[in-house]
């Protein structure tokens, strides 16, 4: 198995003199509208790093995930998953302790006890993200009116006070982001979203809450973005792609302008 996935990894990026290096964690390999959005944002990146002269490698080999691959890199992305071997954990957190970068979508911090992916990372869901674990989500994937709480901050200066998502399944999360002196809330779902979702099950919809979506860790030079299930057509089962994630302009800004922000050399 291990090295049928060493041949399979792939690492692309092109040659040029980047103003710094990103590299991005994926597995790809379970819920569709995930794989949809890790090959789209494969694509994406590498698109928009030409552009903005940084250059872009993704690997799906999360053995990578050690100090010395690590060092070539100024900010890691965790696209889909997170690392669940030991010694892939404890690089990650060494990396970020000695000034690394990382920007994590959606599932990258999802921890459900028991699940295929429990709470059994505490220094990453408890101290790194402050979100503990998952709570509940929206679903259908659906539009949300986003409010922007903080446009001084260098991830969201360019953002407007609110602008429409694309289609996601948002989450929600077992502590409260806002009892954390660490974690500075960016950008959370305006109140005029709600309700929010079409169900089948009432909990699936949201009518009221404070729900974050954007937030920062102020100890340590990282984002986590809620974004990153893309809409699928699963009831009419011909799994056809019916949005895409980096469609957006103003999200694409928001992910854009991050990267510029970690990408600063330290």
């Amino acid at each position: 198995m291990l090295s049928l996935l060493l041949i399979n990894s792939g690492i692309f990026g092109q040659k040029s003199s980047p103003e710094f290096k990103v590299v991005a964690f994926y597995t790809g390999l379970n819920d569709r509208a995930h794989v949809s959005f890790v090959h789209e944002a494969n694509q994406w990146f590498n698109e928009t790093a030409k552009k903005y002269r940084f250059s872009y490698d993704s690997t799906n080999n999360w053995d990578n995930l050690n100090l010395k691959f690590l060092a070539k890199y100024d900010i890691v992305l965790f696209l889909d998953t997170r690392p669940e071997k030991p010694e892939q954990r404890a690089a990650f957190e060494q990396y970020m302790k000695q000034g690394g970068a990382w920007v994590g979508f959606h599932f990258a911090a999802f921890a459900l006890t028991p699940s295929d992916y429990p709470q059994n990372w505490d220094w990453y869901h408890n101290e790194f993200l402050g979100s503990g674990e998952y709570k509940g989500n929206t679903w259908r994937p659906t539009s949300a009116t986003l409010r922007v709480e903080d446009r001084k901050h260098s991830a969201t200066k360019h953002l407007p006070g609110t602008f429409k998502a694309s289609p996601n399944e948002w989450y929600s999360w077992q502590k409260n982001l806002r009892e954390n002196p660490d974690i500075k809330v960016l950008i959370s779902i305006d109140q005029s979203s709600f309700p929010l979702g079409t169900g089948p099950k009432a909990w699936e919809i949201w009518h009221e809450g404070d729900y974050p979506v954007v937030w920062t860790n102020k100890k340590y030079r990282m984002l986590y973005i809620n974004m990153g299930h893309n809409d699928i057509d699963y009831e009419g089962k011909t799994n056809k792609e019916l949005s895409f994630t980096f469609a957006n302009p103003d999200q694409n800004k928001l992910v854009i302008d991050a990267l510029l922000w970690l990408g600063k050399k330290r």
